[in-house]
């Protein structure tokens, strides 16, 4: 199997944020989708090894905040690379508490949409959320990232974690 196909699935790249009722996190997410437009739903992808997978699990809760071209590699990193079971993610951004009391990242966000978790799928390494929105806004005009620019133009890497990240351990082609 050549996995450089998966590669060429497009994606684009968001904070996803949650609270466990006291405490908040967020991580940066390339896969959520719109699955429903009756009532309007989507669903994000979170590995179970994450802390803010446990919370979503715990709070039944998440905001999916869409990051702009214009997202600086500190935020992208903190986000992306570090645990919040380690650091205090929101101390570089500003942000408010949504509808549902998950945060919302507002530096570097084109919009938000905030979601109530309605069922849960177990993918393997990750767990499917999904819920129904329950606000939504746009914060200002931009262009979206996506995980192409990501990669080509800011020179980012792949966490292992990541939905989309390939290790050699099964033997796939290069």
């Amino acid at each position: 199997m050549n996995r450089k196909a998966l590669h060429l699935l497009s994606y684009g790249l968001y904070a996803v944020t949650s609270t466990d009722g006291e405490a908040i996190n967020g991580q940066i997410v390339n896969t959520v989708m719109q699955v429903a437009s009756r009532p309007p739903t989507i669903a994000v992808a979170i590995n179970k090894e994450n802390l803010t997978c446990e919370y979503i699990r715990k709070s039944r809760v998440f905001t999916a905040s869409v990051l702009g071209t214009d997202a600086p590699m500190e935020v992208i990193g903190r986000f992306g690379f570090r645990s919040g079971r380690d650091i205090d993610k929101f101390e570089i951004v500003r942000y408010k508490t949504g509808t549902t009391g998950a945060p919302v990242v507002l530096d570097h966000t084109l919009a938000y949409i905030e979601v109530a978790v309605a069922q849960e799928v177990d993918v393997g390494t990750h767990i499917l959320f999904i819920g129904e929105v329950v606000d939504a806004d746009i914060l200002k005009e931009g262009e979206p990232m996506t995980y192409a620019y990501y990669h080509r133009v800011k020179g980012g890497k792949t966490p292992d974690k990541a939905t989309v990240y390939i290790g050699d351990e099964d033997g796939l082609e290069e």
